[in-house]
C-alpha cells in the first residue's frame, strides 16, 4: 500500500503542488483583506491543488519519451515502468475532474475560467507542442505557471481586476528567469532531449541577458501592487529587497571568473525564496486599492516589455 501510494503521489510532482499552494494562498489572502471564509479558502486550495496534480500527472505521460533522455527525470515512475502510462493518465484525469468539481461548487466562474485556462495551456499547448518545438515554449508555459495566484484572488473577488492582472504579469515574468536558470544548469539534459529552450537554442549568453532583463522588469511590476494601493509599505520593503538582490545576483553572471552552473543554481534557488517572500508579504500587508490611470498604463507597458524581451 505504501509503495502504491508513493507512486500515485510522486507522479503528481508534489514539489510543484506545494509551490503553487503558496501562491494561491497569497492571491486569496490579498483579495480577502483579513475577511477569510475558511471553507472557501480550503476549497480553493484543495481544488486547485488537484487540478495542478492532474496536469503534472498527464504531463508525465506526455513527456515519458523525453524524460528517458534527461538525467534528472530518468527515475520518474512513468519512465522506470513502476507506473503504466494508462494508470498515470486516468489518475490525472480523475484528479482533474475532482479538482474542477470542487472549484465549480465552492468558488465562482472567474476562478474556474482561469484554472481551466492554465490547465489547457500547460497540458495542451505547452506539453503537447510548444515545449518540444519552439523556443517560445517557456513564454507560453509561464502563463500557466502564473495562474494559481490569480485563481486564489478571483475565488474571493469574483472578478479579474487590476490586482489580478498585476499578479498574472508579475508571476509570468518571474517564471522566465526561474525557468532559464534551470535550463542553464540542466543544459546537457535539455540538449540530450532536443528541447529548444533558450540556452540550448540561442546560447547561454543570450539566456543570461534575458534573465537580467526579465528580473529588472519583474522588479518594476511587483511595485505596482503597493503603488496602486493593494499592498502597503511592508510589502514594498520586501519587494525592493528581494527583487533587487535577485537582480544583483543575476548581474554576477557577467563576472569572468563565475561558475555558470553554480550561478544558475543560485539564481534558481533565490527565485523560489523571492516568490515565497512576496506571497507571504501580500498575504499580510493588504490595503484598499487606489483607482487611477497610472496602474493601467504601467501594466500595459509591462506587458509590452514582456513580449519585447522574448522576441529580442
Amino acid at each position: 500500500m505504501n509503495a502504491t501510494f508513493k507512486r500515485y503521489l510522486t507522479v503528481t510532482k508534489p514539489g510543484i503542488i506545494f509551490g503553487n499552494l503558496v501562491s494561491v494562498a497569497g492571491g486569496f489572502l490579498l483579495a480577502a483583506k483579513g475577511h477569510v471564509e475558511p471553507m472557501l479558502m480550503i476549497a480553493t486550495l484543495v481544488g486547485l491543488s488537484l487540478v495542478v496534480a492532474s496536469g503534472c500527472a498527464i504531463n508525465n505521460c506526455i513527456d515519458s519519451d523525453i524524460d528517458r533522455k534527461m538525467q534528472r527525470t530518468q527515475t520518474r515512475v512513468t519512465v522506470t515502468g513502476e507506473m503504466s502510462l494508462t494508470a498515470a493518465f486516468f489518475h490525472g484525469l480523475f484528479l482533474g475532474v475532482l479538482g474542477f468539481a470542487i472549484l465549480v461548487i465552492y468558488t465562482n466562474m472567474t476562478a474556474v475560467f482561469f484554472a481551466a485556462f492554465g490547465y489547457i495551456i500547460y497540458v495542451g499547448l505547452y506539453s503537447l507542442y510548444m515545449k518540444r518545438n519552439s523556443v517560445y515554449g517557456t513564454l507560453v508555459g509561464s502563463l500557466s505557471g502564473a495562474v494559481p495566484p490569480v485563481v486564489g484572488y478571483c475565488a474571493v473577488s469574483g472578478q479579474f481586476d487590476t490586482a489580478a492582472a498585476i499578479l498574472l504579469v508579475m508571476f509570468s515574468l518571474w517564471q522566465m528567469p526561474h525557468s532559464y536558470a534551470i535550463a542553464i544548469f540542466r543544459f546537457k539534459d535539455y540538449e540530450a532531449a532536443n528541447i529548444p529552450v533558450l540556452p540550448v537554442a540561442k546560447g547561454v549568453a543570450k539566456a543570461k541577458q534575458h534573465i537580467v532583463l526579465y528580473i529588472a522588469v519583474f522588479a518594476l511590476v511587483v511595485l505596482l501592487l503597493p503603488l496602486s494601493g493593494y499592498t502597503g509599505i511592508g510589502f514594498m520593503a520586501v519587494a525592493c529587497t528581494t527583487s533587487l538582490w535577485w537582480l544583483f545576483m543575476a548581474l554576477r553572471g557577467y563576472r569572468r571568473d563565475i561558475n555558470i552552473e553554480g550561478w544558475a543554481r543560485q539564481v534558481f534557488g533565490f527565485s523560489i525564496l523571492n516568490i515565497i517572500a512576496l506571497s507571504i508579504a501580500m498575504s499580510v500587508d493588504y490595503h484598499e486599492p487606489i483607482k487611477h490611470d497610472f496602474c493601467f498604463q504601467s501594466l500595459q507597458f509591462a506587458c509590452k516589455a514582456f513580449l519585447t524581451l522574448q522576441s529580442a
